[in-house]
């Protein structure tokens, strides 16, 4: 099969370029920046909210005539998930609607609790009249973080009352409802993979711990392991869960974090693969054999 793989230069799009690789598949990438990755074809391309981001991403799917396209970075998803159908290849992308609701972290929390899906306890900055007043109100430490945003750019921790000092409250008061503020969940960090039909099957559904956060307590995940006992089982349960909730399909990668008491509440969801996909190579497998059965759309 002839992959166009975008954002092919992030952690996301670099795993799975090697992995399309080993499979023998020739691999197209796209990316801000040049990615340097023994690729059979690269190009540079515009940022996603120029106007010729798209135009130019159909160009090269004639240009190359390649079988499929791959997303790889959050800021193109609402975008390809709205569009698809006008593109001249299938996409590996879920519903506009899901997709659109996973890419906003408040909508997500908001879906899921209505759903009945555990999520930490949040609100939206306006909410609390200070860092201190988040920190009592929500009862304990308290996560700060871009509503619309990927990775760890951002993410703003404080975990006691005492701790907040001037310079924190002057950064709380610059703060709008662009940011979500979300209680910490202190114990273990999970970064399940899965990939769901539309039927609400899940043929990859894998637990992955991970072992290492870029920025300690936070953070992308520097190295995970694969969960696969019985202890994982109530993280995999809860992803789904969240997957089912916002009626997300094809490859979806999850933050989960255990409470204090153990319970796993979901952080996050990305209608995408992860960085962490090849520790999950089941994922990938299955959605090669689902873009093997898409119909082809517009100009093919």
């Amino acid at each position: 099969m002839r992959i166009l793989l975008t954002g092919v230069g992030g952690p996301a799009g670099r795993a799975l370029a090697e992995q399309l690789s080993a499979r023998g598949h020739w691999v197209a990438g796209t990316d801000l920046r040049p990615a340097g990755l023994g690729l059979d074809a690269f190009q540079q391309v515009c940022p996603v909210a120029d106007a010729g981001y798209l135009p130019d991403l159909v160009e090269l799917t004639h240009e190359w005539a390649v079988d499929a396209i791959i997303p790889s970075i959050s800021e193109e998803l609402p975008l390809l998930a709205r569009l698809r159908e006008h593109l001249p290849v299938p996409v590996l992308i879920g519903s506009p609607d899901a997709v659109a609701t996973a890419d906003d972290k408040l909508l997500t929390a908001a879906r899921l609790h209505a759903a009945g899906v555990a999520v930490p306890r949040f609100a939206v900055p306006s909410a609390f009249r200070s860092a201190a007043d988040a920190i009592e109100e929500v009862g304990g430490p308290i996560i700060v973080k871009p509503r619309v945003g990927r990775g760890g750019r951002g993410v703003w921790l404080i975990e006691e009352p005492e701790a907040v000092g001037p310079a924190a409250e002057s950064f709380w008061a610059g703060l709008d409802d662009s940011s979500i503020v979300q209680e910490f969940a202190p114990g273990q960090e999970y970064a399940p993979v899965l990939f769901r039909e539309s039927e609400g099957v899940f043929p990859a559904s894998v637990a992955l711990l991970k072992t290492e956060l870029k920025e300690g307590v936070v953070g992308n995940a520097i190295s995970v392991t694969r969960a696969d006992g019985p202890e994982a089982d109530d993280v995999r349960a809860v992803a789904q869960a969240a997957a089912d909730a916002l009626d997300l399909t094809g490859p979806i990668d999850i933050d989960v974090r255990r409470r204090a008491d153990g319970t796993p509440v979901v952080l996050e969801v990305n209608a995408r693969f992860g960085a962490n996909s090849a520790h999950a190579p089941e994922q990938l497998a299955v959605a090669l054999a689902a873009l093997s059965m898409l119909p082809v759309t517009a100009g093919r």
